[in-house]
C-alpha cells in the first residue's frame, strides 16, 4: 500500500501580511493512522523541500495526541523537510493520494497543473483520492475521464461557509469552499461547525474539517480491505 501525501508550497494569508500553508492535524493524523496500518508513505509539494506550517496549528489549542508524536518523531520530520516534488511524481507509482488542508492548497493546489494531472490520473485508474478541510480545493479544476468536472454528481464535503466565517477568512480566501464544490455540481453536505464528518463516494473521500482528517484516512484504509 503505497500512498502519496500532496502538501501546499504556498505559505501567504492573501493580502494579510500573515501566514498559512499547511494545517499540521490534518497531516499528522492521517499520516499515523496509514503509516501504522503498513502504508508506505511519500510526501511531495509543489516546491518541494519543506512546505510551509500555518503557523495557527502549531499553537497549544491546536495539538493533538497525533501532533504531539510527530514533534517527536525524528524521521516523520526529516521526511517533511524533504518532499518531493510535484513535477517528479509518477501516478503509477502510488495506489491513493490524500490531499491534506490548512488554507494554502486555496491558491496554489487548486491551480497547480501538476496537481491535477496527477488527481485525474489516479481518479481514472480507479485509485482512490481523499482529501480534508480546505484540500478539497486541489479537486477545483479536476475533470471525470468523460470531461464533467471530477466532482458533479459525487457526495462531498469540505470547510463550511460558517467555519470560514468563524475564522474571519471569508472576504481573504481566493473563492469559498462549499460554493465553488456547489458550483461544479457536487452533492456538497456538512456537519455542524468543526465536528468531524467525512464522505466516501466511491474512490472520492472528503472531510470538513480538522477535525475530520483522522476519519478521513480511516476511510481511505477501507478502500483498501
Amino acid at each position: 500500500m503505497k500512498i502519496l501525501f500532496v502538501l501546499t508550497s504556498h505559505d501567504k494569508l492573501g493580502d494579510t501580511g500573515e501566514r498559512t500553508g499547511f494545517w499540521l492535524e490534518e497531516f499528522a493524523a492521517p499520516y499515523y493512522v496509514l503509516a501504522d496500518a503498513g502504508a508506505v508513505i511519500t510526501l511531495a509539494s509543489p516546491d518541494g523541500g519543506q512546505p510551509p506550517l500555518d503557523p495557527k496549528s502549531d499553537e497549544p489549542d491546536s495539538q493533538t495526541e497525533a501532533t504531539e508524536r510527530f514533534m517527536g518523531d525524528v524521521d516523520a520530520q526529516t521526511a517533511l523537510a524533504n518532499t518531493v516534488k510535484l513535477s517528479d511524481i509518477s501516478p503509477d507509482d502510488y495506489d491513493a493520494v490524500f490531499y491534506p488542508g490548512g488554507h494554502g492548497p486555496m491558491w496554489d493546489l487548486a491551480e497547480d497543473p501538476h496537481s491535477i494531472a496527477l488527481i485525474e490520473a489516479m481518479y481514472a485508474s480507479g485509485k482512490p483520492v481523499a482529501a480534508v478541510c480546505h484540500a478539497p480545493a486541489a479537486l477545483r479544476h479536476t475533470k471525470a475521464p468523460d470531461g464533467s468536472p471530477l466532482v458533479q454528481g459525487k457526495s462531498v464535503t469540505g470547510f463550511s461557509n460558517t467555519e470560514e466565517d468563524a475564522v474571519q477568512l471569508s472576504g481573504v480566501v481566493p473563492f469559498l469552499l462549499e460554493d465553488e464544490l456547489k458550483a461544479k455540481g457536487a452533492n456538497y453536505s456538512k456537519a455542524d461547525d468543526w465536528h468531524p464528518y467525512a464522505i466516501t463516494d466511491g474512490n472520492l473521500i472528503t472531510g470538513q474539517n480538522p477535525a475530520s482528517s483522522e476519519l478521513v484516512a480511516k476511510a481511505l484504509l477501507e478502500r483498501f480491505k
